[in-house]
């Protein structure tokens, strides 16, 4: 090949666009290898947001970034004659550059430089938490209901959509499994947001993870310690060994919640006085209550869970009902 056709080739030849996206959710400056080698390498490095976090590292690692925001055309012209051209994304991921870059290759009016979509960091596990946790305090600090609410008046909703998730689940709905979950973790955070601003002992979400974390870790000997479990059964006097040594209890009962449905009350009790060995004669007695009482008992012996058992026999009885009234 001649020198002059070198030269025409060289021209024509389209370049490479690549569009590097980053997370917020990641300490800026912690990109990959291969969006440090593509800024590196680049002939011209764009952003179209002067504030981008990730500018002031991009600089000081000695990346020149022109503060642009270039139209498709003007960007396919400054890949012209072969040359790379780096475009750091910006929150949105420039979805007004990408339609018109995707509008003109479709116009089949100009050689399309290559495309590349470059994800420079990404989003760890549990990323989005973060979000609900900003989402949480914005909400605290600016609406009216919410910034006023407190842990008691709360409390009747985190019963509510425990509630509502146990049917979901029995269900079997994933949808409505998934938005349930997602409710329950807003109680959960609503109130940790509420508990940062108590005067006398103010925690927060990152101190009700960790504290759940260091009880896990705990529990778990088997899978972070020395101690090994190869069954179920196992794991659970793992657990119930455990939890006896933290919480120290005089009793078998304690920690039990008197508040929870009926059922439920009597088959926990139940399971604790069969865990523990314990020969306890079941009360004896007139009236529906001890009736109730030995079934739950018998329910849990079994390994059934009473409530579960009776709303199933309740959608039974419910959906009978509807049939007789023609719904």
């Amino acid at each position: 090949m001649n020198t002059t056709a070198a030269a025409h080739s060289t021209e024509a030849a389209p370049g490479r666009i690549v569009l590097l996206t980053t997370s917020h959710r990641v300490a800026p400056g912690l990109l990959s290898w291969p969006a440090w080698r593509a800024l590196h390498g680049a002939d011209r490095v764009l952003c179209a947001d002067g504030a981008h976090p990730q500018l002031p590292y991009l600089r000081e690692a000695g990346v020149t970034v022109d503060e642009a925001a270039p139209t498709a055309e003007d960007l396919v012209a400054a890949c012209a004659g072969g040359r790379t051209v780096v475009v750091v994304a910006t929150g949105e991921g420039e979805p007004a550059l990408t339609d018109g870059l995707a509008r003109l290759a479709g116009s089949g009016r100009v050689s399309m430089p290559e495309l590349e979509l470059l994800p420079a960091s990404y989003d760890l596990p549990g990323a989005r938490l973060l979000d609900l946790v900003q989402v949480m305090d914005r909400i605290r600090a600016e609406c009216p209901w919410s910034s006023r609410q407190t842990h008691q008046g709360l409390a009747k909703y985190a019963i509510e959509e425990a509630y509502e998730l146990v049917e979901s689940i029995e269900a079997g709905d994933r949808g409505e499994l998934r938005e349930e979950l997602g409710d329950v973790l807003l109680q959960v955070v609503f109130h940790a947001r509420i508990a940062e601003e108590d005067a006398e002992e103010p925690f927060s979400v990152d101190d009700v993870a960790g504290g759940i974390v260091t009880k896990l870790i705990h529990r778990h000997p088997h899978v972070f310690g020395d101690e090994s479990a190869t069954t179920p059964e196992e794991v659970k006097e793992h657990w119930r060994r455990t939890k006896a040594v933290e919480k120290r209890r005089a009793s078998v009962t304690d920690g039990v919640p008197l508040g929870q449905p009926a059922l439920a009350l009597a088959a926990k009790l139940a399971s604790r006085a069969r865990t523990a060995g314990l020969d306890v004669p079941l009360p004896r007695g007139e009236g529906i209550g001890y009736t109730l009482l030995s079934l739950a008992a018998e329910a849990e012996s079994r390994g059934t869970d009473p409530e579960a058992a009776l709303r199933a026999a309740a959608r039974t009885y419910r959906d009978a009902i509807r049939r007789t009234e023609g719904v």
